[in-house]
């Protein structure tokens, strides 16, 4: 008598898997998918995405991150390639659609292999000795810089600029960020770096990109805390304090009982005398100009006001240490150590109106090491894309200066790359040399993609530049506008070389980590829809095979 087997179930109900060569195909269409969703943003002729958010909140950009952010995206494979443009953003600030289109390009490239039967540990391997000799090739035809470069610096800046919001006035912001980056730099063991955190971006909705300007200080938004204070400050003695100028309520509840009229006044005396003889300590210290973390009591503020100095309460911590670093001031935490050694120096305060707001700009420090680029434009969409813009350009600087190598642009360093790949790969014997030319063939994406966005043929343009390399033009880019091959370099199209180096190990290491999974185990998770983390359909992504 036949007894039939029963089947054992290791996973709760409802738990979706697929494994093997159908796990692989979905995760890397996943990837793609992204990769594709950003690529036409790229170079200076991309595209820009309108993202609507629930709420019906409409971001207008062309840069990667900010769309892959905004995006919400689901799948657990894509939400890998989101992270990658969140690295390259957090690393060095730009060429994040470099980095996710690269590492959509690497995953396809993978899916030819794979077709061939050729295990991934095997491509993954290859990608990764491909990945180093890219670096090591990057390396090898950087240019040096130097903070007293100031073209090339300018030309650094120009080139994160175009193609972005702020292109029409590009020259004029790159002049403006090329300024605040040298003034900002710091030098240490004979290496200058840049904190990029010390060149205060705020944005003011109002005039045109044109009125952009740099305050050599800090701009806060602000306003002076008495009316009888005075609105301008010339050569201001500033004072940064962290405590209140008010009286400390009591830890524990305190009950006062008055049995005579008399006797609250005295105790409201008491009151005053003790916010007097905190605003005295401010005047004495010969300060002229108060901002304070904390609250400033009314009685505070009439004593200063008449003591002629203008205070501003209630500024963000972060303001505050920038704003010592712009005067040079001390912060102090108890007012009793406020003396005129703590204080900072600025060659203007004054409160002034921009847009419908009043703010505070502290201006004209000497030396000062933290600036402000104060944005301004017609609509909010406007000031924030020329944000970003600006942010995206601080970043290549302070990249450029930290690594002090650079490249030209225009897809020359990846063609470059290519060809050294493709070499390299001869040398190699074994399945590995595929991936490697499969590594080669990727980088070639970034010039395919900047001549399709400027709607030039890519295989004839891809077939000139290589001419050119073979020729030892190692500079030889596309020129978007004329639609030539061009001479990055001369052409005064620079990036920094850490945006090259960022890109290739973050999408090679991204690229690896998708290729070994051959197993998708996904839970429902309760009160979720099931299927995919995140409550994703069953199905997984859009238009994917069911899980």
């Amino acid at each position: 008598m036949s007894r039939e087997i029963q089947p054992i179930f290791i996973l709760p109900e409802g738990t979706q898997r697929t494994s093997g060569k159908n796990a692989q195909k979905i995760n890397i269409e996943a990837a793609k998918l992204v990769a594709d969703q950003v690529r036409t943003t790229l170079g200076p002729k991309g595209m820009d995405k309108m993202i609507v958010d629930t709420l019906g909140d409409v971001t207008i950009t062309n840069d990667g991150v900010t769309i892959l952010e905004e995006m919400n995206i689901e799948h657990p494979s894509a939400k890998m390639i989101v992270e990658i443009a969140k690295t390259q953003e957090d690393e060095v600030g730009d060429g994040t659609t470099t980095a996710v289109v690269l590492a959509g390009e690497l995953l396809k490239n993978a899916q030819n292999l794979l077709d061939q039967n050729i295990h991934p540990t095997i491509i993954a391997k290859g990608y990764r000795l491909a990945a180093e000799k890219a670096i090591e090739i990057l390396n090898s035809i950087s240019e040096p810089v130097t903070l007293k470069d100031k073209d090339i610096l300018r030309n650094i800046a120009v080139t994160a600029m175009t193609g972005k919001g702020a292109e029409a006035s590009k020259e004029y912001l790159a002049d403006m960020v090329a300024k605040a980056v040298v003034s900002v730099a710091d030098q240490v063991d004979g290496k200058f770096s840049i904190d990029s955190e010390d060149i205060k971006i705020e944005k003011k909705v109002g005039g045109g990109v044109e009125d952009t300007e740099l305050v050599e200080g800090i701009v806060l938004d602000k306003e002076r805390v008495h009316s009888g204070m005075p609105k301008t400050v010339h050569n201001a003695k500033v004072a940064l304090v962290d405590s209140a100028l008010e009286v400390k309520n009591t830890e524990v509840d305190a009950k006062i009982q008055i049995t005579d009229p008399s006797q609250m006044q005295a105790f409201l005396d008491q009151e005053e005398k003790m916010i007097k003889k905190l605003a005295d300590k401010v005047i004495q210290s010969g300060a002229t100009v108060l901002l304070c973390q904390k609250g400033i009591d009314d009685m505070a503020q009439h004593f200063l006001a008449k003591a002629g100095i203008y205070a501003a309460r209630r500024v963000k911590k972060s303001d505050m240490e920038k704003l010592a670093r712009a005067t040079g001031a001390s912060i102090v935490t108890n007012l009793d150590d406020l003396t005129s050694k703590e204080l900072g120096k600025a060659g203007i305060v004054e409160e002034r109106k921009v847009g419908d707001e009043q703010m505070t700009f502290v201006m004209q420090c000497k030396n000062p090491k933290s600036v402000t680029i104060l944005v301004r434009g017609g609509t909010e969409h406007v000031v924030d894309e020329v944000k970003r813009a600006l942010e995206d350009s601080v970043g290549d600087l302070a990249a450029s200066i930290h690594v002090g190598k650079v490249v030209a642009g225009g897809g020359a360093p990846e063609v470059e790359v290519s060809k050294g790949l493709k070499k390299f790969a001869n040398s190699m014997s074994g399945k590995e040399q595929l991936a490697v030319q499969a590594f080669a063939t990727a980088m070639e994406i970034i010039p395919v993609t900047l001549a399709e966005s400027a709607g030039l043929d890519p295989i004839d343009k891809m077939a000139e530049l290589k001419a050119a390399h073979d020729k030892g033009m190692k500079w030889a880019g596309i020129n978007v506008f004329t639609g030539k091959v061009m001479d990055s370099w001369r052409n005064k199209v620079i990036e920094p070389l850490k945006i090259k180096t960022q890109a290739v190990k973050s999408a090679s290491e991204v690229a690896n980590m998708i290729l070994r999974i051959d197993d998708v185990i996904a839970g429902s998770g309760s009160g979720r829809g099931e299927g995919m983390p995140g409550g994703m359909p069953p199905g997984g992504m859009g238009g994917m095979p069911p899980m």
